[in-house]
């Protein structure tokens, strides 16, 4: 059977290699945390986590990550407040920040951009394209591009 564009293009990413990364997990649902941890740890990158907003801002004085994944629902403010929170430190201002989220309603992913997430993946999260789809703003913030792509 031949390969569709987008299957095409998720073989591409999955060409590409990409140099292992730190990345901030800020997810409240255990499970979920674990799933992703599990995938980006297998792809080779280090994984830090955290479940509310205080233990992601406790975790961003003592770390810096190469990419933020959040989720847009987690206690303590919301990812907003992350996002605040990273935005005003230099030295983390260029950081991508991606939404890991269930808010998929019309006018959900640009509201979420207009934020100043960098991207958006909807959950539920598909194991088949999740990793590729985080190396591919690993990738976009390596070579200073725009950071906006959503995943199948």
């Amino acid at each position: 059977m031949p390969k569709t564009d987008s299957q095409r293009g998720d073989a591409a990413l999955e060409a590409v290699k990409v140099a292992p990364a730190r990345i901030l997990v800020v997810e409240d649902n255990p499970l979920n945390r674990l799933l992703v941890h599990d995938i980006l740890e297998l792809r080779g990158h280090a994984v830090v986590e955290a479940a509310t907003v205080d233990e992601a801002r406790k975790l961003l004085e003592l770390e810096r990550p190469d990419l933020l994944l959040l989720d847009v629902q987690i206690p303590g403010g919301g990812g907003e407040a992350v996002i605040r929170a990273v935005r005003q430190r230099v030295e983390l201002a260029h950081m991508p920040i991606i939404a890991v989220t269930s808010l998929a309603m019309p006018g959900d992913r640009e509201r979420l951009l207009s934020i100043g997430f960098q991207g958006y993946l909807s959950k539920p999260i598909d194991t088949r394209t999740f990793g590729a789809a985080i190396e591919s703003y690993l990738l976009k913030s390596a070579e200073g591009a725009p950071h906006v792509r959503q995943a199948g």
